[in-house]
């Protein structure tokens, strides 16, 4: 699939405020162009919400989000829509729109006011259902399909973008085993630059080449997997004991929740 090319994203010390507190808290991180990165941290630690600032779904409270060195709040909404796609966790709202039609969507960004869809179009929404193994909903209604089958709708949409930059949070909810490795390995493959937010470790480890780790609004962590899934870290930031080895095919760590009380060396008590 050619897509644009991907851009440098860097997060200069942005901060959400809302009702006196801070969402996110002076988040500072680069990703390179063709990086996957990986977003990970408890329930409530900020991941969402640091999301929407680089989709522009909500500004900061300060701070900058670049993309290639352009802030992306001041890009014209086509223009920024063609360097960058975006997975929500949910949609919002449901579509009275066919299959096809919601895939369609991701190539308005491309054409002009009223512009219907050519033949490179249809070529591009064909390309991106087969690819998420959607092409059998094409004409399906989008608001009767299982939650398993809209999500994977949803990311088709974002590939027909042909963005070089995607924000995915929990692309793989409500994904079966099989549709979570062909959604990652699928995004992985394509070359493009990206941020996904996910709560399984051991696919954040498997897919994405650094790990960025949000605790309490705050940075606390970013690495390789091998440098940031740590027993101390699981301890401090998810309050469970763990043990970590590399999984004897993949080589990539694999985390092992432990039984029994949280661990004593980070946990409470």
């Amino acid at each position: 699939m050619k897509r644009g090319a991907p851009g440098a994203l860097a997060l200069r010390d942005v901060t959400v405020r809302a009702d006196g507190r801070a969402l996110v808290d002076a988040v500072s991180f680069d990703v390179a162009p063709g990086e996957v990165v990986g977003l990970v941290g408890p329930n409530g630690a900020g991941k969402s919400t640091l999301l929407r600032t680089l989709y522009r779904a909500q500004r900061p409270t300060s701070g900058r989000v670049l993309l290639d060195g352009d802030d992306v709040w001041t890009l014209p909404g086509k223009q920024l829509a063609r360097r960058l796609a975006a997975v929500l966790q949910e949609s919002s709202g449901e579509f009275d729109l066919s299959v096809r039609e919601v895939v369609a969507m991701g190539r308005t960004p491309h054409k002009r006011a009223f512009d219907g869809d050519d033949q490179t179009d249809r070529e591009i929404i064909a390309e991106s259902l087969a690819a998420l193994d959607a092409a059998h909903l094409a004409e399906a209604p989008f608001d009767r399909l299982s939650g398993g089958e809209k999500q994977r709708v949803l990311i088709a949409r974002a590939l027909a973008q042909r963005a070089g930059t995607m924000v995915l949070d929990e692309p793989t909810n409500h994904l079966d085993l099989r549709h979570q490795l062909d959604t990652l390995r699928l995004v992985g493959g394509l070359g493009v630059t990206g941020v996904v937010a996910l709560h399984d470790l051991n696919l954040a480890a498997m897919f994405c080449a650094r790990i960025c780790v949000l605790h309490g609004g705050r940075l606390v962590a970013l690495g390789t997997p091998e440098e940031i899934l740590t027993r101390d870290l699981l301890a401090d930031v998810y309050q469970v004991d763990a043990s970590i080895e590399p999984h004897p095919v993949t080589g990539v760590p694999q985390v092992v929740l432990l039984p029994g009380a949280p661990a004593p060396f980070g946990g409470h008590p």
